[in-house]
């Protein structure tokens, strides 16, 4: 049984923002709004997609698996049935037919704690470290992580750096997405909650395997870890050049690149 994880956000849906409908309007692919927020549509993908990813989920089992919280995820209405599992918060939190599933965040819980310095600590750190003059909110997700939205362009690539080495020190990650800086501890990871999946349906067949895909640094564990997995052209991992032997490197970018991972996603079905 082929098992299909993909991450969300500048993956297969996207924001106005993040669309990159670089061709005339005229060409432009028509859309299907899957999110709305505050009265507003938020998120998008091709109506081609839609389909392409409805005949998915039809065929095998398809997993989210996002950084966003459970109320995120909860905004997010995709095509074709509902999935049976999915994950939330970084792998925080595994939904079973839309419940939090308490053992599995109570496991990830005690890996936590044993293996990343405390979530209070890191949110210190960030209050003092972060420039007023370019932060414009900081969050904590789930009490698992904890993210800043700031002015990108004015936040300084070193400083970044420091954040970085800093959070290494301690057991964490930092990965900076559009508009968002998240601090992540390094046990808390998508793969890890995709693995429990695959245990419960039951371990794929060698020809299957697990197809994935995602564009952030967030999402390297979920891509290393698949039997065969995808990238955008566009993101944390397209501009680091990053990619493996299993990987496929894709040029398009914004809404099309979702389009295109569903339709090679599709020919790997048995």
């Amino acid at each position: 049984m082929t098992v299909i994880a993909s991450d969300l956000d500048r993956t297969l849906i996207y924001s106005p923002a993040a669309l990159a409908l670089g061709m005339p309007d005229a060409a432009a692919p028509r859309l299907l709004c899957v999110e709305v927020y505050e009265g507003r549509p938020l998120s998008f993908l091709t109506e081609t997609a839609a389909a392409l990813l409805a005949g998915l989920a039809g065929r095998a089992p398809f997993v989210p698996v996002t950084t966003r919280t459970r109320e995120q995820y909860g905004r997010v209405r995709l095509p074709g049935p509902p999935p049976r599992y999915a994950i939330c918060a970084n792998g925080g939190h595994l939904l079973v037919d839309g419940e939090a599933d308490t053992g599995w965040r109570a496991r990830v819980g005690r890996e936590l704690a044993a293996g990343s310095a405390p979530l209070a600590e890191v949110r210190a750190h960030l209050e003092r470290a972060a420039d007023p003059a370019w932060l414009r909110k900081l969050r904590t997700a789930e009490d698992l992580f904890a993210y800043l939205v700031v002015e990108r362009a004015a936040v300084p690539e070193e400083w970044l750096k420091e954040l970085g080495e800093w959070a290494e020190g301690r057991g964490w990650s930092v990965s900076a997405q559009g508009r968002k800086i998240y601090a992540v501890p390094r046990p808390l990871t998508k793969s890890a909650a995709v693995a429990e999946v695959v245990r419960r349906v039951g371990e794929p067949a060698a020809e299957d395997g697990v197809l994935a895909a995602g564009d952030s640094l967030l999402d390297t564990d979920l891509l290393l870890a698949a039997d065969r997995a995808w990238r955008p052209g566009h993101g944390e991992l397209a501009a680091r050049g990053w990619t493996a032997p299993h990987v496929t490197a894709l040029d398009e970018r914004g809404v099309a690149a979702g389009e295109e991972i569903l339709r090679q996603m599709t020919g790997c079905l048995p």
